[in-house]
């Protein structure tokens, strides 16, 4: 498993590598083998009447690059934001040490039941599951030096950044807009703000039955159900007409913009999560649905969509001019669907084409202003992305 996690790219250091080698993952998914408890997946331990996932073990990757992000110490006082099995919870322990303490949080009392037996049986003392909303934070009043949220949040509570001790850090996996979420590390700033002092891709199950859910929905675009879009709370309109956009003629365009097989989407989806008011959303396609040629999604799972008005785009690609294939040189391309599509092609296409000029290879700085205020101009590389209890600002920096 850790040799896996390196192998996928992620740095592991020598105290998050001994951590992963001294807990056992596999005791706290009982259900699962020992092939599917280490895998480089996630193992589902819970799951909600429509088959939506409620609570899983995130993929080791995902576990150790929160890890890293968090930088705990021995000695730490850790809050953690979602127990799930307790996993993450025993690292935590781990990692902090005799002198340290790890609270840990979740809603659901079969998994704060399960968590607590699944860490007593591994002989983890310096754990505390409790039964309660994660987002109100730890009702003690206690201060950490490390607070990590393992469930996605589409806001920060003001009881998250209230209860972290001076020099204290906050790791939470943010989604931006749609279904574009980054795990952020946040520290105080000078101004009294909090500035990312790293932020990642990354995906997590969302916040539920408190202060600060994050419902999301899935919606058949076809009537066979093999191609589907997740919309979130910002998708509040009427969506029922998508069911048939697919019967609508495309509308298709090619930006120009290239990437290399090693070169990552990720900082395109984030600039188009920041620009288009809905963000992107995840569209997933059977294999039947891109056989018969009715979708050509970037990827075998699918692609990411913008959901207008009056009309779907989602991105595709093709080999670029002079290469033999996707592999070597890929194009990108937008694909739409709808009355409106030619005009939401051009508009992401415009969009593409100003990150392309002038911040694709820029920094991004993900923080939360000390005075909670801002504003978007998207030809500067700044947007404000309001929120109710702390809004978030996106900068890029041209390089």
């Amino acid at each position: 498993m850790v040799a896996g996690i390196k192998d996928a790219g992620y740095p592991l250091s020598r105290d998050v590598e001994q951590a992963l080698l001294a807990v056992e993952r596999h005791a706290f998914v009982p259900g699962a083998s020992l092939a599917e408890a280490y895998a480089a997946a996630i193992v589902v331990t819970k799951r909600g009447p429509g088959g939506e996932v409620l609570s899983c073990l995130s993929a080791p990757s995902i576990v150790a690059l929160q890890l890293q992000q968090l930088d705990v110490r021995p000695g730490h006082r850790v809050l953690e934001i979602g127990a799930g099995t307790g996993y993450n919870a025993a690292l935590l322990g781990h990692l902090v040490g005799p002198g340290g303490h790890v609270t840990t949080i979740d809603v659901d009392a079969d998994i704060v039941d399960d968590a607590r037996r699944r860490l007593a049986a591994a002989r983890v003392g310096n754990v505390e599951v409790v039964l309660g909303d994660g987002a109100l934070g730890s009702q003690g009043g206690a201060q950490f030096d490390r607070i990590v949220a393992t469930v996605g949040a589409y806001d920060i509570p003001q009881s998250w950044l209230s209860q972290l001790a001076p020099g204290g850090r906050l790791v939470v996996p943010l989604r931006i807009r749609g279904s574009i979420t980054r795990s952020i590390a946040f520290e105080r700033d000078e101004a009294g703000g909090w500035r990312s002092a790293d932020h990642q891709l990354c995906g997590f199950v969302p916040l539920r039955d408190g202060a600060a859910d994050d419902p999301r929905r899935t919606i058949s675009l076809t009537a066979d159900e093999t191609v589907t879009l997740q919309l979130h709370q910002e998708h509040d309109g009427n969506t029922a007409w998508l069911a048939e956009i697919f019967d609508q003629p495309r509308t298709a365009a090619w930006t120009g913009v290239t990437f290399g097989p090693m070169e990552s989407v990720e900082w395109l989806y984030l600039w188009l999560a920041c620009t288009e008011p809905g963000g992107l959303c995840r569209m997933a396609t059977a294999a039947t649905a891109v056989e018969s040629g009715q979708v050509a999604p970037m990827f075998n799972w699918g692609a990411m969509a913008v959901a207008a008005d009056d009309a779907l785009a989602y991105l595709t690609w093709r080999a670029a001019e002079g290469a033999r294939d996707r592999r070597e040189l890929a194009e990108v391309g937008i694909i739409g669907h709808g009355p409106g599509a030619s005009t939401l092609v051009d508009q992401i296409n415009e969009r593409i084409s100003l990150w392309e000029k002038h911040f694709r290879q820029s920094t991004v700085t993900i923080e939360i202003p000390a005075d909670r205020a801002g504003s978007s101009d998207p030809a500067e590389g700044q947007f404000f992305l309001d929120r109710t209890h702390n809004p978030v600002a996106v900068r890029w920096v041209e390089a």
